[in-house]
């Protein structure tokens, strides 16, 4: 084990989060029961690392008990409020505390690592309501209104929809290339097209914001633009049309009033939080048949059963520390942990996990790599809780 290693396994220790040594029990799941009034955090909350021989693998596990309405999960983005890259500690150290109390981390989906939309998750995100990024049909993980935890492909089928019915299917805040993309507040201030027409819309009384998902809204044309850069109104979209297209373009008529419809499949409106990934580990208590190497490779992924949620993180590409999971290796270890559905999620570099302002694992690269998006536990506002134990 590496010094910087073992020096964040003491300060774990220290801060009562109940790090293991070698070979003890991640613990198991139960049945769910009901937390006795103002039971401890570290009754819903643990913190262990494990250092494996076969690998070996220094695994990290964060576990919440899914019962606990005061610990929730939160989407973060690089950029704070919009699109952006930033690491997984000042992603963490950017939430608000009247947001609650931030307890762990986890990086997210992979990312646009470069481009005119810096950090754009690759597939579906929604945080805190909010559609900040479309479906692209893989394996995704959301959360319902009645915080239901849900896993599979989700398909975009976002538009816009001019006045005579016409539907133009649409990207979202992504680099436009040969399809219509909307861009809205979540993206940034402007939009990041140099050429093209971009028509600005804002959003009609009644028509609530931020975008979220699975509503139909109706939007005002108020202007039209032809070099692009054009600023994104905070209560408006900016639709941005591929140059010498003509698609859409002789439908823009200022004043004239659009849909967005922000369908998806499977439905997802009133969705809270939502993630992307890939791919699908488990479903239904199963390994999914997912299409994979024998390469090992440093790992993140996200994992729950009926009565826990899970953040695992495995360091790799460290001979003598940790080698990394192949994605069957880590299918199988998240099942072991209890989980009955997992999604894997951006690893390499990227794979980070933070806990009470450290950052827990060994990165790969030596340092954290500036990342598009997160996954944060945080205690939510309410009654002070007894001082935490270390877990059992």
């Amino acid at each position: 084990m590496s010094l910087r290693l073992a020096a964040r396994l003491g300060l774990a220790a220290l801060m009562g989060l109940g790090a293991t040594s070698a070979g003890a029990s991640p613990g198991s799941s139960g049945p769910s029961v009901a937390n006795p009034p103002r039971a401890r955090l570290s009754e819903a909350f643990s913190y262990r690392q494990k250092t494996l021989p076969e690998g070996p693998w220094s695994v990290h596990v964060v576990r919440i008990r899914r019962d606990r309405p005061d610990l929730s999960l939160q989407v973060l983005l690089g950029g704070g409020e919009h699109l952006g890259v930033s690491t997984l500690s000042r992603q963490a150290a950017a939430v608000a505390r009247s947001r609650g109390r931030p307890l762990a981390a986890l990086n997210g989906d992979f990312f646009a690592r470069g481009g005119p939309c810096l950090g754009d998750p690759e597939g579906l995100c929604v945080r805190d309501g909010e559609l900040v990024s479309a479906p692209n049909g893989k394996s995704a993980f959301w959360i319902g209104a009645d915080r239901s935890f849900h896993l599979g492909p989700v398909v975009s089928l976002l538009s816009m929809i001019a006045p005579d019915g016409t539907r133009m299917p649409i990207g979202l805040n992504e680099e436009r290339q040969e399809r219509p993309v909307l861009y809205s507040p979540a993206l940034g201030t402007r939009t990041p097209s140099a050429a093209g027409t971009e028509g600005v819309f804002l959003a009609e009384p009644g028509t609530a914001m931020p975008i979220r998902p699975g509503l139909h809204s109706a939007f005002r044309l108020a202007s039209i633009h032809r070099d692009g850069n054009v600023p994104i109104p905070a209560r408006g979209v900016v639709l941005s049309l591929p140059p010498e297209s003509g698609t859409g373009q002789s439908m823009l008529e200022i004043g004239s009033v659009w849909t967005l419809s922000t369908a998806t499949q499977p439905d997802l409106a009133g969705t809270t939080s939502a993630l992307g990934g890939g791919p699908a580990l488990l479903k239904d208590g199963r390994p999914t048949a997912f299409q994979a190497s024998d390469a090992r490779h440093p790992r993140s992924a996200i994992g729950w059963n009926d009565t826990f949620f899970f953040l695992v993180q495995v360091d790799g590409r460290q001979p003598g520390v940790s080698v990394g999971m192949s994605l069957t290796e880590l299918a199988d270890h998240l099942a072991r942990l209890g989980c009955t559905e997992a999604l894997n999620l951006d690893g390499g570099g990227s794979s980070t996990l933070w806990a009470r302002g450290q950052v827990m694992n060994s990165p790969c690269e030596g340092v954290e790599r500036p990342m598009g998006n997160a996954l944060l536990i945080r205690l939510e506002d309410g009654p002070p809780a007894p001082k935490d134990r270390p877990a059992p």
